[in-house]
């Protein structure tokens, strides 16, 4: 076994992304859809390809009471619905609206379901 294939890395699942807001109008906001930045997708095309893609934002809370854990993560869990403009932005529908404190925060695009 050569250097290389004892250092292999498993490949990644997911993708990172970022949260940069709710779907809004001029004067309206819609909580129930929120905006993601994908890593390395720069025009429409590419965030094509993560349309129906699976997507986490993961938080760490308290463990429960009594336990000897002090964290646990929770996963909310949603999916990619369409491309949002022309610069690699997605709309994105999760099963519970993500809270305001997710603004700029992380999220993982999964590779799964693929379509290829």
């Amino acid at each position: 076994m050569t250097k290389s294939e004892s250092t292999k890395r498993p490949p990644k699942l997911y993708v990172d992304g970022a949260v940069l807001g709710y779907k809004r109008g001029q004067r309206n906001q819609y909580q129930h859809v929120s905006l993601v930045k994908i890593k390395n997708v720069d025009n429409k095309e590419d965030a094509r390809f993560y349309c129906g893609k699976k997507i986490a934002f993961v938080t760490k809370a308290r463990g429960p009471k009594g336990s000897t854990s002090k964290k646990e993560f929770r996963v909310q869990w949603g999916k990619v619905c369409r491309p949002h403009g022309s610069n690699g932005v997605v709309q994105c529908r999760f099963t519970r609206n993500l809270p305001p404190q997710a603004m700029g925060g992380r999220v993982r695009v999964m590779l799964y379901p693929s379509t290829i």
